[in-house]
This record gives structure tokens, sequence and C-alpha cells, in this order.
């Protein structure tokens, strides 16, 4: 939790890629929790892959300080302030490559595709309130570091390669999740997808900019919501049934019915479907597409969430209706063991009906820094 504060609160690059790199440090005995041999792999799968995309991080922040010693500010200190001032005489090799290896870098931490492969097997084998937190928080954490970068290429004033990337990166992390949840059959792993799923739509509002930008920004808060929420939900399902196998959970409504409706309730909610708050995020991304000339990447999009969605009512649906539980849940639910999920899809329902004063004008102040 320090490490993601930090991350956050800093305005250095340098200290800012230390504190991702604690968080990896840090979380990964979280992973390995159950010390089963499963946990290990994923714990070691964890540590190898973010590694890696760290490392190709470290030398994107290389880059920018090498095109900023270059620049006729005569140099930064890989302060925020200081690069965005540098940034209109960057060299401008140095400077895309920089932001290349730090979406990379930073997008494998965040779960973009291609080097997502970490996700489904960690969120599968660690305790649900880390997937939590994983979900929840530690994704937007990456997200925030690649918007680091992003920002120094928009004070050069050259971001159409920064923003096309982000769209690519983005689209691709849609169409592979949308097409594993349309074969997953593991619940906890389908939730990991999901977040590919909306990691990939953040970007993509992210690259296309303008009213996207506050679009993306209000989803990364709405995911977080929902998915942890869902994750809290997933630990109940396994604690009663014993398995994390879909088809082997049945009438979880009738057997767990506070478990029941918050896990319909929250999968309308990730889905984007009205009234909740993930809906109003994806719909301005989708117009923004339209109004800003892109209608084929806003058909597609439109098609990749529908896709995900489908998967996703594959899976649950059937969890939640079915017949006769089989096998007998083990245990019966708990009351506080639905609270942390209720609050949290009571905020995705109130970001879908209203958006605090002080939440929404501190959206658009970043989304005005982002170009939105």
């Amino acid at each position: 939790l320090s490490a993601m504060t930090l991350v956050a609160v800093t305005q250095h690059l340098a200290l800012m890629w230390a504190a991702v790199e604690g968080t990896t440090l840090a979380s990964a005995p979280l992973v390995y929790f159950y010390r089963r041999r499963g946990a290990l792999e994923a714990t070691w799968k964890y540590l190898l892959v973010c590694s890696v995309g760290i490392a190709l991080a470290l030398l994107g922040t290389f880059f920018l300080g090498i095109a900023a010693a270059g620049s006729s500010a005569g140099g930064s200190d890989l302060t925020l302030a200081g690069l965005r001032r540098a940034a209109p005489s960057m060299a401008r090799p140095w400077l895309k490559a920089a932001f290349v290896l730090a979406l990379v870098g930073y997008g494998t931490k965040m779960g973009l595709a291609p080097l997502h492969t970490w996700l489904p097997d960690t969120h599968s084998e660690a305790p649900s309130p880390v997937s939590a937190l994983l979900s929840g928080a530690l994704l937007n954490c990456a997200f925030l570091a690649i918007l680091r970068f992003y920002q120094v290429c928009l004070a050069s004033g050259d971001s159409e390669f920064a923003r096309t990337l982000l769209v690519a990166l983005g689209m691709g992390s849609l169409l592979l999740a949308s097409a594993f949840m349309l074969s997953q059959r593991d619940y906890k792993r389908l939730f990991a997808y999901s977040s590919i799923e909306n990691m990939g739509i953040i970007a993509v509002g992210m690259g296309l900019g303008g009213a996207a930008s506050y679009g993306a920004l209000l989803h990364a808060v709405n995911h977080s919501f929902c998915k942890a929420g869902l994750f809290f939900l997933a630990g109940n399902v396994l604690r009663s049934f014993g398995t994390t196998v879909a088809k082997e959970v049945r009438g979880i409504l009738g057997r767990l019915p506070g478990t029941g409706v918050l896990l319909l309730a929250l999968f309308l909610a990730i889905g984007g479907t009205p009234p909740f708050g993930p809906f109003w995020s994806e719909l301005l991304i989708f117009q923004s597409a339209l109004g800003g000339g892109h209608a084929w990447l806003g058909i597609v999009f439109l098609s990749l969430l529908a896709l995900a969605f489908l998967g996703m009512a594959s899976v649950l649906l059937p969890m939640l209706s079915g017949g006769p539980a089989t096998p007998e849940p083990r245990s019966a639910e708990r009351g506080l063991s639905i609270l942390p999920p209720l609050a949290l899809a009571s905020g995705a329902l109130v970001l879908g009906l209203y958006i605090p004063s002080f939440l929404a004008d501190a959206l658009q102040r970043a989304a005005g820094v982002l170009g939105g």
C-alpha cells in the first residue's frame, strides 16, 4: 500500500519506477499465500513477467533522460515538471523510443496485451482479497505511470504517435480478452480476463483524447469498484463451494442470496449496462470515437464489448440460477462477507446515477492536463 501511494504522489519518474517495482516485490508473497504448487508457479510467473516489463520501463526512463539531456533546456532532473519544460526540444527518436518502452513495460503491469500472461494465473491462485487489491488498485498504478510518459509526449507537441499506440494496444487487449472470455470456464480467470478487457477500454479512451480522456479516467474509477467487488464475491463462492470451476457451481441465488444478488448486479455493472457507472464511461469513449471521425473504431469497440458481455453471461448466469447446487455448499453465507462487495456495488451504482462534484472536478482537471 505504501508503494502504491508513492506511485500516486511522486512527480519523479525514477522514484515512480522504484515504487512500481516495489509493488511487485511486496505483492508476490501474497499470491503464494496458499502455498500450493499452482500458487508457486503463478508467483514466479508474476515475478518474471512483471520484472521483464519493469526492466523495459527502466530502459524507457533512461531514454527519456537522454532525450531531455539533449534538449535546449540543457537536461532535466526527471521530474515531471522538468521533463514537460524540456519536451518541445527533445530529440523525437529518443522520446518515441522512451514512450514505446514505457508503454510495453508498464503495460505489462497494467495487464495490456501482449505481456498480460501473468494476470489470469495470478488471480486464479491468489486469495480473493489480494485479487481485489491487484485489480482494483495495482493495475491503476501502472496506468498512472504510463500517463506520466504520455504527458511528456503531449508537452512535446507530437502526441499522435503515442495516441496511436495506446489505441492499438487497447484494441488488441480488448480483442484478446473478449476471445478468452468466450471460452473461459474458471470464474476467477474470467474476472482476470475482464480486467484485461477493461484496461484495454481505458487505453483506447486515453488514446482517442478529448472527452474520451475523461471517460477513460472515469472508467478506471468504475472498474476499481466493480472488479474489487467481483473478486470479493468470488471468494464467497469459493469458500462455499470449494471450486473455481464454473460448471460445478449452481444455484448461487438460492443458496447464497446476498452473494448472488450482488454478483448479478456487479456483472451487469462491469458489462456496461445502465444505471451503473461503467455504462456512462464506456458511452463517452464510444461517442468520442464516432465524433472524432473513427466510426469503424467505435463499431469494433462496441462489438468487442458485446462479445465480452456474452462471455461473462455464459459463465455467470448458469452459476446464479441453475439447478440444485452441486456439490452442496460447504458453508452458509456469512453476513459480514457481503458488506465489502455491497459497499463497492453501491459505489458503482452511485457513479451511474450521480458523479459527486469533487470527483467530477478532479477528473475534469486531470483530463484537461491529458488533452481532454
